[in-house]
């Protein structure tokens, strides 16, 4: 990951856990919730509530999150280890590293919670991290985990949190916790195919600019649970991926950028102005058609499709590369020739001027004069007994 990917993602906006009446169609789905769970003994079928969760409103509230994401995630809550101590993973390499983001996260946290209270949730936070990644060597931590550890944290508590991280970082999060981002940063290129096959004016320009993924990178390391500022949107969203495919967050992402085509195509084609842009989520994203335009395109297009199309862009960066480099050699060839070129002129041009009869014969007397004198003060010093 780059110094601008890290820089980025230690900057979380500022997250605004102001809450809102409920409305009509959710206070009406939220009884409808209740009864599957009081007829179901606490439980619902998992297909009816991944359709309960990826619809209108979601799960609702996080009363009925706490219930219901331990099961969308395949978590039995009644087989949680418990959570250990801070001091038993504190030489843990990581550890450092992780403490640092954690106190980045306060804003993260529901404001005006007691001191203590606060940092009780952080060292909560820094053990649930240190837990998954000591319990799994080859997953990687990456900035920005730290970033969905607290929502799951916020909802469900410690030990429920992390079995919930324990399972994503084995399936969702995986490709992310490699030790390079190179699958990462190849998956984010999959909205560019979704994009081009929706609006193709759209996808030119976004190329033309050179603006890339960087912009998507926090969205897609964190679920946006980095970029919002609407607690209540990222667990709506949290409700979405959790009952989703995998990489249906890359399909919310090109929904997004579909979205706003025409604030895009607005904007100067330069790749500062355009990843500026892209970068900033707007507060008033209709996330509800948001979620159901990603899963129309989800159904649209088949990932084998996408990632043929996302190797013919890798193809075609890699010539335009060749291309640049076979440019910017030609132009370092041609400066050589030219300076060689200058060089040759003056030897050419100059040098048969100072070799005339007249200087040839001045030159030759300076030398002969020059030898006389040398001989002669040699004889003097020799005479005087220096040698």
């Amino acid at each position: 990951m780059s110094v601008e990917d890290v820089i980025k993602i230690n900057q979380p906006e500022e997250l605004s856990f102001e809450k809102y009446p409920e409305s009509p169609e959710e206070c009406k789905k939220r009884e409808y919730i209740e009864q599957l769970l009081a007829e179901g003994n606490g439980k619902i079928d998992l297909q009816i509530l991944k359709v309960l969760a990826r619809t209108d409103h979601g799960l609702v509230s996080d009363d009925l999150r706490r219930k219901l994401w331990p099961l969308l995630a395949g978590v039995d809550v009644t087989a949680l280890e418990p959570a250990p101590k801070l001091s038993d993973l504190q030489t843990h390499p990581e550890y450092n590293q992780v403490v640092l983001d954690v106190n980045r996260s306060l804003k993260r946290f529901p404001p005006g919670i007691p001191y203590e209270q606060r940092i009780a949730l952080q060292d909560q936070l820094t053990v649930l991290i240190l837990r998954v990644i000591n319990k799994y060597p080859y997953l990687r931590y990456y900035q920005g985990y730290h970033d969905v550890a607290v929502t799951f944290l916020l909802v469900v508590g410690e030990e429920v949190a992390f079995a919930v991280m324990e399972e994503l970082s084995t399936t969702h999060f995986c490709e992310c916790m490699q030790e390079t981002m190179d699958a990462t940063q190849k998956r984010l290129m999959f909205i560019w195919p979704i994009v081009n096959f929706e609006n193709a004016p759209l996808f030119k320009f976004l190329q033309k600019s050179g603006v890339g993924t960087l912009f998507a990178l926090p969205w897609y390391l964190t679920w946006f649970g980095h970029s919002l500022n609407s607690y209540k949107a990222v667990v709506r969203l949290y409700d979405y991926f959790l009952a989703s495919p995998i990489y249906s967050p890359i399909f919310v992402t090109a929904a997004i950028i579909l979205h706003r085509s025409e604030e895009i195509l607005l904007e100067e084609c330069d790749m500062a102005m355009v990843h500026c842009l892209l970068s900033k989520l707007p507060d008033d994203l209709p996330f509800e058609d948001l979620l159901k335009k990603s899963s129309n395109l989800y159904e649209k297009y088949s990932l084998t499709v996408i990632e043929k199309e996302v190797e013919k862009l890798i193809k075609l960066e890699k010539q335009q590369r060749q291309r640049e480099e076979k440019e910017a050699l030609e132009r370092r060839n041609r400066l050589t020739r030219n300076s060689q070129r200058k060089g040759n002129y003056i030897l050419n041009h100059w040098l048969p001027q100072m070799l005339t009869p007249k200087s040839f014969i001045v030159t030759t007397a300076f030398s002969i004069l020059v030898g006389i004198c040398a001989y002669y003060y040699k004889s003097q010093y020799m005479s005087t007994g220096i040698s």
